[in-house]
């Protein structure tokens, strides 16, 4: 207990015990009475006044007061002046507000670090320090301040921050890195070490000045990397010593302020470079951790997709730790697919080749899970629509890639996955490795042959024709004036130099648009009779296998006679009569050379008739088949 006893003049005892908080104050009841208002009541009824736990300022703040109240002179400062403030209120000391608003208006104000340290000052009195419009004018001075050092003539430079921001841009998310370019500008440090309520109301008052984006964005994005993302903040909560029970109460905190930070940031910051989007996708990483409230995981979710084409498939979340489940049944990929599936279906969406493009890079980094079903992997494929994707070369990369990790799947389920593939939408290279890659079925190879066809028939066509037009006097940059060959007729200058007709020229987008159409119609008509052709070699199988199974039961009867499929043989018949090997209908390679032989010839026969090598557009290509035919056949 400390005893305060100010005799003056009359040498009175202390009449009034005033008890703050665990301090006690011995003072006398004329001067409290008289210039507080709080004590002229108070001390009506007792001499004992123990002041209420509301009261804002503490032992400190009343000290200040009593002092002012014997007349003696208060010392004001950044550090004081708002609990003075608040507790003069509360008191209804008149006269030393007054001063406290003098002193904060004309010397608080006009300084960055002072009215930074009053802002400070004001979270443990609150709400007083609000209605006393303290915490307003600090937040405006500051807002204002900033703008002025952006603003600044004398300093009309980029900012460190958003030159931090930009430096973010296309590269993975590191919340040390996003660290050490926080702490290149001071003003950006300084405001990023606030309570969240006083940081959100300078965000707003900043935009409400006339900040531009560029530099409020990439503030925001230093705050959440600080309070949100940072581990060193989350670890530290966690053990800190208010915390009951230190995980639980870490991510409570955070997700409080991840909520008010995803309501901060604006939609297309990512599209004007002012955040980049390995932020958002960092967000979302986090977020699966807390538990949001469904309007900030909505808006979150909302501001992903926005930002989907501009996305790296390194910034797509993946499960950091390794688990029994699949790694496309952890809740990163499940909330990538959503955002994705909610992205095609939108009406507004852009960049859907972008997304396509990201989507199947992503599915390649998930194929290689070793415990990823083929049901799965063809569900995640279908995510994307079937137009949206302009290549096919990522897919086909991430289909090889399951293909090797999974060596045992089926025939039906290889058929099912690779029913995703076009052809059509792969590269030159990708065909090529296609048609060499024997992990792929017979259909697609077949397919890609065809493709790899259209794409040689095309180029040399391509070439075929810049050579006749060469060689016909078209005129080349540079080459100087057509001469004619001696003997030969002089080609007037007014028509093209070609020897084709002059109209020629209007016809071949035309021309090359009906090329086209032939080729797409050629590949549709060849992908159907490879379908037939299957269905056929199938049909051949099973027939093939129910002579086994008929054969196995006669052997197993014992002396009847063996099926019509094996010719009867006896010791008069003829030596050219021998019996047919037996042949099994799981692989066609255990056949004996005569029957491999005669299945070959149907094949080639079936193919010939389907032209699968062209329609007639090319005897020699049908005379090989047919040639090929007869070399089989006489061997």
């Amino acid at each position: 207990m400390l005893c305060w006893c100010r005799a003056k003049e009359t040498g009175c005892p202390a009449t009034v015990r005033v008890r703050v908080a665990d301090r006690s104050f011995d003072l006398h009841k004329d001067p409290l009475a008289s210039k507080c208002g709080y004590f002229s009541e108070a001390l009506l009824e007792s001499g004992d006044v123990e002041l209420p736990a509301s009261f804002p300022g503490g032992s400190e703040a009343f000290e200040a007061i009593a002092l002012f109240c014997y007349g003696d002179a208060v010392a004001l400062d950044p550090f004081n002046v708002a609990a003075v403030r608040c507790a003069a209120e509360f008191l209804g000391v008149g006269g030393l507000g007054a001063r406290c608003d003098l002193y904060i208006n004309q010397v608080v104000l006009q300084s960055w670090d002072d009215a930074l340290i009053v802002l400070q000052r004001c979270q443990p009195l609150l709400p007083v320090a609000e209605e006393l419009l303290i915490v307003s004018r600090c937040v405006e001075s500051l807002a204002f301040m900033a703008c002025m050092e952006i603003l600044d003539p004398e300093q009309r430079r980029d900012q460190p921050g958003a030159v931090g921001a930009r430096e973010l841009v296309g590269r993975r998310w590191d919340a040390e890195l996003v660290k050490e370019l926080a702490a290149r500008d001071l003003w950006i440090k300084d405001l990023i070490a606030l309570p969240f309520e006083f940081f959100e109301r300078i965000v707003q008052a900043l935009r409400r000045q006339g900040m531009k984006e560029k530099y409020v964005s990439p503030v925001v994005l230093f705050y959440a990397n600080k309070w949100v993302l940072s581990k060193k903040t989350h670890k530290f909560w966690a053990t800190t010593d208010e915390a009951v029970d230190g995980e639980t109460d870490a991510n409570r905190r955070a997700a409080a302020i991840m909520e008010g930070v995803i309501a901060l940031l604006p939609v297309e910051a990512a599209a004007s470079g002012a955040i980049p989007v390995a932020f958002y996708f960092a967000l979302l990483s986090r977020s699966l951790t807390l538990e949001l409230s469904d309007q900030s995981q909505t808006r979150l979710r909302e501001q992903v997709a926005a930002n989907l084409q501009f996305a790296r498939v390194d910034d797509l979340p993946l499960p950091e730790q390794e688990t029994d489940r699949p790694i496309a049944d952890s809740r990163e990929v499940r909330a990538v697919e959503s955002i994705v599936s909610n992205h095609v279906v939108s009406v507004q969406r852009k960049g859907a080749e972008a997304v396509a493009e990201l989507w199947d890079r992503y599915l390649l980094q998930i194929a290689s899970d070793p415990k990823l079903r083929p049901e799965r992997l063809s569900e995640l494929i279908g995510v994307i629509p079937v137009g949206d994707r302009k290549s096919h070369n990522h897919l086909y990369e991430a289909i090889n890639t399951y293909l090797v990790e999974h060596r045992g799947l089926s025939g039906e389920e290889k058929a099912t996955l690779c029913g995703h593939l076009d052809c059509r939408k792969l590269s030159h290279e990708a065909c090529i490795q296609a048609v060499q890659n024997d992990r792929m079925p017979l259909r697609l190879i077949v397919q890609a042959l065809f493709v790899q066809q259209l794409h040689t028939h095309r180029a040399f066509t391509e070439c075929s024709d810049s050579f006749r037009c060469v060689n016909s006097g078209e005129l080349v940059a540079g080459a100087g004036a057509y001469t004619p060959s001696p003997g030969c007729p002089a080609i007037p200058t007014s028509q093209p130099l070609s020897g084709s007709s002059p109209y020629e020229s209007h016809h071949a987008p035309r021309d090359a648009r009906l090329r086209a159409r032939d080729d797409a119609s050629d590949y549709e008509t060849a992908s159907f009779r490879i379908q037939a052709l299957e269905q056929e070699i199938i049909s051949l199988k099973r027939t093939l296998q129910r002579h086994n199974t008929l054969k196995g039961s006669a052997r197993r009867d014992g002396g009847n006679k063996e099926p019509s499929f094996r010719v009867a043989t006896d010791a008069n018949a003829p030596a050219a009569i021998k019996r047919r090997a037996t042949v099994s209908g799981s692989c066609i390679g255990s056949m004996r050379w005569g029957s491999q032989r005669r299945c070959a010839n149907r094949i080639l026969r079936v193919f010939a008739r389907l032209a699968v090598f062209g329609r007639g557009r090319s005897r020699g290509k049908q005379s090989k088949c047919r040639a090929a035919t007869e070399q089989l056949n006489c061997m």
